[in-house]
């Protein structure tokens, strides 16, 4: 594997991990009553402490794939000269210390208990996420208009997370709907993430047009940059996404009136998720492509 493949891969994990850990913290801090929120804490622990591994595995191989990417290859993966020069003299050094701090941070939530650790782990995860502004296209701008790109950069970032990372809880909170002991507090949460859920679809449809405009100035048509042509292809998967989000509110959820079933929810809820993966791998591609 080529340095700049481990740098991708790399990305998308760490991004894959942070949004989790972003939007199920935040779906149990603020979604879900107290005693579904430790019910889901419980049954969430072992993928929170993967997603906390992934994290602080990713981040520790971060600067060493910046240097073999940046220098001739795997050689320089551990050149202290290198990695000093990054550290000290680019955008990617400074996204790296940033990452590290949030990390550590993470990393002392997880030595918290109860409702706080979630609150910590959310905040945590949060700078994690506004972490990655500190690289990518928003730092080919400078002044003003670098500060507003990273801004909507970050607004993008979270509220992605807070609707695809909260779908691994929602999961889970679907079939406590047919427990008597759940039902009340389930119907409470997923209420509460869809109110949650239109103003974070509405902040990533808005963001994401914004950053188009900024980093391409038109829509992405120019197929021939790579760059555009996966763009087009994660705009077209979001537009599914969000239909899929639309039909899971608007047709599935009344229709559990009628029929109690959740399979269709589920099942339409389990593609989100998928196409959420899919979203971050395209992202994590052509995040390290030239737009125009």
């Amino acid at each position: 594997m080529t340095p700049g493949a481990a740098l991708i891969l790399c990305r998308f994990l760490f991004d894959g991990a942070a949004m989790f850990l972003w939007g199920t913290s935040a779906y149990i801090c603020w979604a879900a009553p107290a005693d579904l929120a430790a019910q889901l804490s419980r049954r969430l622990r072992h993928w929170d402490s993967f997603a906390v591994l992934l994290v602080i595995g990713a981040t520790a191989a971060f600067l060493p794939l910046r240097a073999a990417t940046i220098g001739d290859g795997w050689g320089d993966a551990l050149a202290p000269q290198m990695l000093q020069s990054i550290l000290t003299g680019t955008n990617a050094g400074q996204a790296w210390i940033a990452q590290a701090g949030a990390a550590g941070l993470l990393i002392a939530s997880s030595r918290t208990t109860g409702q706080f650790r979630y609150r910590a782990r959310a905040i945590s995860a949060a700078l994690l996420l506004i972490s990655l502004t500190f690289t990518g296209h928003a730092a080919m701008n400078s002044g003003w208009l670098r500060a507003m790109h990273r801004l909507n950069d970050g607004l993008h970032l979270l509220s992605g997370g807070a609707w695809l990372g909260a779908l691994v809880p929602v999961v889970v909170t679907l079939p406590m709907l047919h427990n008597a002991r759940w039902q009340q507090d389930a119907r409470t949460a997923l209420m509460r993430f869809s109110t949650a859920g239109h103003v974070a679809v509405a902040l990533v449809l808005t963001t994401g047009i914004i950053n188009t405009m900024l980093i391409v100035g038109s829509a992405p048509l120019d197929w021939q940059f790579d760059y555009q042509l996966l763009l087009s292809i994660k705009i077209l998967i979001v537009f599914v996404l969000v239909t899929l989000a639309i039909t899971n509110r608007y047709v599935l959820v009344p229709r559990l009136a009628r029929n109690p079933s959740l399979q269709p929810l589920q099942c339409a809820t389990a593609a989100e998720i998928v196409l959420g993966f899919a979203v971050l791998g395209l992202v994590s591609v052509f995040g390290t492509l030239q737009p125009t």
